[in-house]
């Protein structure tokens, strides 16, 4: 790519990304969403969460990796295990943590 194509592609996703941005926030008063996406959207930010976490825990090294010797795979499974059982994050971030460096020191 040229550093003209570069530059455009970035100024091409600003005004693309400030523009859906800042509709809602102008617009959203007066814009009514039906309460079925108003209820959709409460699940995006944990969605985008997964999205973000769920490729680090399933592949290593760029393949998938879903057994009992990838550290990060078993300690993010007990992580997920402890915020269901107990609902503290604090409790999931330090097993988690726990599991994954033990996993890492000793493995």
């Amino acid at each position: 790519m040229s550093t003209l194509e570069i530059w455009l592609a970035i100024i091409g996703m600003t005004v693309i990304t400030l523009a859906t941005r800042t509709v809602m926030m102008i617009f959203g008063d007066r814009i009514p969403l039906p309460e079925r996406l108003q209820h959709a959207l409460r699940f995006a930010p944990a969605c985008a969460l997964t999205a973000l976490i769920a490729p680090e825990l399933l592949t290593e090294q760029g393949a998938w990796a879903i057994s009992l010797t990838n550290a990060k795979f078993v300690a993010g499974t007990i992580g997920i295990a402890v915020m269901l059982a107990t609902r503290n994050m604090m409790a999931t971030l330090g097993a988690g943590m726990a599991i994954y460096l033990a996993l890492r020191h000793f493995g």
